[in-house]
């Protein structure tokens, strides 16, 4: 069975970077454009892991990461923030959120790769 990962990114061009990336290491996607949107969806799919832009329209990716890890039957889904906000302190603040790991854009696919592997092995 394959593994199924959420990406939840409000740039097109991100997103299928990510796709053509992830699906040809054989996962299943979904995918949401607003932080709202990546609540909703997660609740609905439960997919295995999540990556979470943090700068998206509705609520950002801090608060969708809080609502997903508040909620008992979503708090194990591991989150991985992707995200522009790459200066000192924000690796802290995306995990102060409730963030598992986090990959700073722009990435590597070699290394969103071995972030994702290091959650879904």
């Amino acid at each position: 069975m394959s593994r199924r990962i959420m990406i939840v990114e409000d740039t097109a061009d991100n997103r299928q970077i990510m796709r053509d990336l992830l699906s040809t290491a054989g996962y299943d996607l979904v995918e949401a454009i607003d932080g709202e949107a990546g609540v909703r969806l997660a609740a609905t799919e439960r997919p295995d892991l999540i990556l979470m832009d943090i700068q998206l329209p509705v609520i950002d990716g801090y608060e969708a990461t809080r609502r997903i890890k508040a909620d008992a039957t979503l708090a194990h889904i591991p989150i991985i923030a992707v995200t522009s906000y790459a200066l000192s302190g924000d690796e802290a603040k995306a995990r102060a959120a409730g963030c598992d790991g986090y990959v700073a854009k722009p990435f590597s696919p070699r290394q969103l790769l071995a972030k994702v592997r290091e959650f879904l092995p």
